[in-house]
């Protein structure tokens, strides 16, 4: 069993950046791939990037390609998501996932709670 927890979201203006942080607890941790979804409101859950056991590999929506980055600390057992150049249209709730990996959400058995981020213009 892996247990997620999302923290960093928050307010912040067009053009600006945060960085969301996914703590795991768990031993099986640095055995499975990360993800991030987010969820804007009225809209399906949608896939934002992922990243591999080793963080050797890493993949990303076409919407965030450029602006975010994925990255993992397996001594921590954290994975993070850099956001740069924030767009009114990435507000939204962000989740973490621990699973297979891959982008779609039937890949990811683990899931956190999700941290609201909202880009005001």
């Amino acid at each position: 069993q892996v247990q997620l927890v999302e923290s960093g979201g928050g307010l912040v203006q067009a053009g600006g950046s945060l960085r969301l942080s996914c703590a795991a607890s768990g031993r099986t941790f640095r055995s499975l791939a990360m993800g991030w979804f987010r969820q804007a409101l009225g809209k399906e859950r949608e896939f934002v990037a992922a990243i591999n056991w080793s963080g050797g590999t890493t993949y990303y929506a076409d919407s965030v390609k450029g602006r975010f980055t994925i990255s993992r600390d397996n001594a921590k057992n954290t994975v993070y998501l850099q956001m740069f150049s924030l767009k009114p249209e990435d507000t939204a709730v962000y989740y973490c996932a621990a699973g297979l990996g891959g982008t779609a959400r039937y890949e990811y058995n683990f899931w956190g709670q999700g941290t609201q981020v909202t880009v005001s213009s």
